[in-house]
C-alpha cells in the first residue's frame, strides 16, 4: 500500500459541538463552531459536504442529513487538557498532553518579561492576555515611536510577539522569537512562540504571511515519525511543520492562506508517488474564529466545499481522504478564544462504504486510520 495517497484535512478551528467537559474550560455547552455560524448567516450550502455526510455529525443549518454519505462519518473527543493546535494536532498522531501547558492570563510573570528583553536587547509593550489584532491597534503608534515589539497571550499556552514589518524585518522578528522558545522553559515552557508581523497603517493594520510557531518538541515517535520511517514519504502544509518542529516531516510548504493549502494539496496529489499529506487551513481560526466573524468563516466553509472535487476526483481506489478538526474556535462565542468542542470526522476512501461512527475517544483516531491506509502497525501511545 506504500503507493496509496492519503490526506488529513484539518479545519483548523473548526468543532462540531461542546464536549461534556467545556465547562472546565469556562466554555459553554451552546458552543458549536460550524453549526452556529451556519445558524448565524441564515444557512449554509455545503453540497459536497453534504454528500460526504457532515450534516449527519451536527445540525448544520442548509446542510441535510442523508442517508447513504460516502464517507463515513463521526465526531471525536479530545483527550489532551487543551483546546489549541498544538495539543489538538499532536493528538491526532498519537500524542496525548495530560499535563496542560502553562497559561498566563494576567500576562507574564516579570522574570519571564525581563529574561526576553535582555536577549532581544530592548523593552517590549503589552504583555497581556489579548486579541491580537486589538493589541497591535492599541498600540502600534507605541511601537512605530519606540520600536518595541508587542507582547501578548491569550488563553491558550502561546508567548506571542508582534511587529510591523517596516519597524523590525520579519527575519529580525524570527530570530527573537527562537530565542524566546530557547529561554521558555519549564515551569513557563509555554507550547508556542508565535512570530506576528503585520502591515498597513493604523485603523487599516493587517497580519502579513511572515508568521511562524515556534513549538516545544513532541515526544518521539509520533504516528508521524512512524509513518517516515516505515517508508512512507510525509508532507506538511501551512503551519503542520512547524507543530511538530520538523519531527516526521520531509517535505512541507508555508502557505498565505486557505486557498494556496488547498492548492498545494491538489498538487501534490497529482504527483505520481504516494504517501502522506497533512494539511492545515488557518484562515477559519485566525482569520474568522478568533475575530469572531461568522460571516467570513461561513464564506471561507462554501469556499472549501467548492474545492472538495478537486481533491475527491483524483483519488483512487486505494487513497483516503479525512478532514477534521484541531479543535473549536466558534466565531458567535463570547470573547476571541478556542473553545473546547468535539471535532468532526470524515473519512472518505473511494468505493467504500459510509457508515455512522458515533463520537469517538481521542483525535489520535485520525493517525490511526492514516497508519491503516498504508498498512502501518500503531506505535505506543504517547503523553507527556
Amino acid at each position: 500500500m506504500k503507493q496509496a495517497k492519503a490526506i488529513v484535512l484539518v479545519v483548523d478551528g473548526g468543532g462540531v459541538g461542546a464536549s461534556e467537559d467545556a465547562a472546565a474550560y469556562s466554555d459553554l455547552s451552546s458552543f458549536n463552531s460550524i453549526g452556529n455560524t451556519a445558524k448565524a448567516v441564515g444557512g449554509l450550502r455545503l453540497p459536497n459536504f453534504e454528500r460526504l455526510g457532515f450534516g449527519n455529525i451536527t445540525t448544520i443549518e442548509g446542510v441535510a442529513t442523508v442517508s447513504n454519505p460516502v464517507a463515513s462519518w463521526g465526531r471525536l473527543r479530545e483527550s489532551s487538557n487543551g483546546k489549541d493546535s498544538v495539543t489538538g494536532h499532536w493528538e491526532m498522531m498519537g500524542i496525548t498532553v495530560r499535563h496542560a501547558f502553562p497559561t498566563y492570563p494576567n500576562g507574564f510573570p516579570p522574570e519571564v518579561i525581563g529574561g526576553f528583553e535582555e536577549v532581544i536587547g530592548r523593552k517590549t509593550l503589552g504583555n497581556v492576555a489579548a486579541s491580537g489584532t486589538e493589541i497591535i491597534e492599541r498600540l502600534c503608534r507605541e511601537h512605530f515611536r519606540t520600536g518595541y515589539p508587542i507582547v501578548y497571550t491569550s488563553a491558550d499556552s502561546v508567548f506571542q510577539v508582534a511587529a510591523h514589518e517596516d519597524i523590525v524585518p520579519v527575519e529580525t522578528l524570527w530570530d527573537w522569537c527562537a530565542k524566546a522558545r530557547a529561554m521558555l522553559v519549564p515551569p513557563d515552557e509555554v507550547n508556542r512562540v508565535i512570530a506576528r508581523p503585520f502591515a498597513g497603517k493604523p485603523g487599516a493594520l493587517y497580519r502579513t504571511s511572515g508568521r511562524r510557531d515556534f513549538a516545544v518538541e513532541p515526544p518521539s515517535p509520533s504516528m508521524l515519525e512512524v509513518l517516515q520511517n516505515a517508508g512512507v514519504p510525509t508532507s506538511g502544509i501551512g503551519k503542520i511543520n512547524d507543530i511538530y518542529c520538523g519531527k516526521g516531516i520531509a517535505q512541507s510548504w508555508r502557505v498565505a492562506d486557505n486557498n494556496e493549502a488547498v492548492r498545494r494539496t491538489v498538487e501534490w496529489l497529482e504527483r505520481p508517488m504516494g504517501g502522506f499529506c497533512f494539511t492545515n487551513l488557518n484562515d477559519f481560526d485566525s482569520k474568522y474564529g478568533h475575530r469572531r466573524d461568522a460571516d467570513g468563516y461561513a464564506k471561507a466553509l462554501i469556499q472549501l466545499d467548492s474545492e472538495l472535487p478537486d481533491m475527491l476526483n483524483k483519488l483512487g481506489g486505494a487513497d483516503r481522504l479525512i478532514v477534521t478538526a484541531d479543535h473549536g474556535c466558534d466565531p458567535t462565542a463570547p470573547g476571541s478564544d478556542h473553545t473546547r468542542e468535539f471535532v468532526p470526522l470524515l473519512d472518505y476512501r473511494p468505493g467504500s462504504e459510509g457508515r455512522g461512527l458515533g463520537s469517538l475517544d481521542s483525535f489520535s483516531q485520525v493517525g490511526a486510520r492514516i497508519l491503516e491506509t498504508f498498512g502501518v502497525a500503531q506505535p505506543e501511545a504517547l503523553s507527556v
